[in-house]
C-alpha cells in the first residue's frame, strides 16, 4: 500500500527535548534502505502559491496561509505493506517530536 506522508514542523517545539537520537539523513537511510522510501523532498516552509478559483475568477496569493502553527515542511512516498508499518516509519522520523507526520493512502494496488 502507497502512502503520502505529510511532514509538518511546528517552530514552537524548537526548545523541545529531542530524545529520538537519529537525525533525518540517518532516518532516510534506514527508511531507504528497508525499501519503503520511494521518494521524498523537503518544501519550503514560507514559500508558496496558492491558487482559487471563485465565481469564475482565479485567485493567487503568495505565502502558505495554513489555518495551523505547524509548517508542511516536505513529503516522503512510503510503500508499506500496511498502515501499521506507516504509521510505525512516520513515528521514526526525527521531526515527528516537533510536529506531526500526517499519512494519506493512495493509488490503486
Amino acid at each position: 500500500m502507497k502512502y503520502m506522508m505529510i511532514v509538518c514542523y511546528d517552530p514552537a517545539m524548537e526548545s523541545a527535548k529531542d530524545d529520538g537520537g537519529m537525525d533525518i539523513d540517518s532516518w532516510v537511510s534506514e527508511m531507504d534502505g528497508r525499501g519503503v522510501r520511494l521518494e521524498g523532498h523537503p518544501l519550503s516552509p514560507d514559500d508558496a502559491t496558492t491558487v482559487r478559483v471563485r465565481d469564475g475568477a482565479v485567485l493567487v496569493s503568495d505565502g502558505p496561509f495554513a489555518e495551523t502553527k505547524e509548517l508542511m515542511v516536505g513529503y516522503d512516498l512510503l510503500e508499506c505493506a500496511d498502515l501499521d508499518e506507516a504509521i510505525e516509519v512516520a513515528a521514526k522520523h526525527p521531526l515527528a517530536r516537533r510536529g506531526a507526520m500526517e499519512l494519506r493512502p493512495f493509488g490503486a494496488d
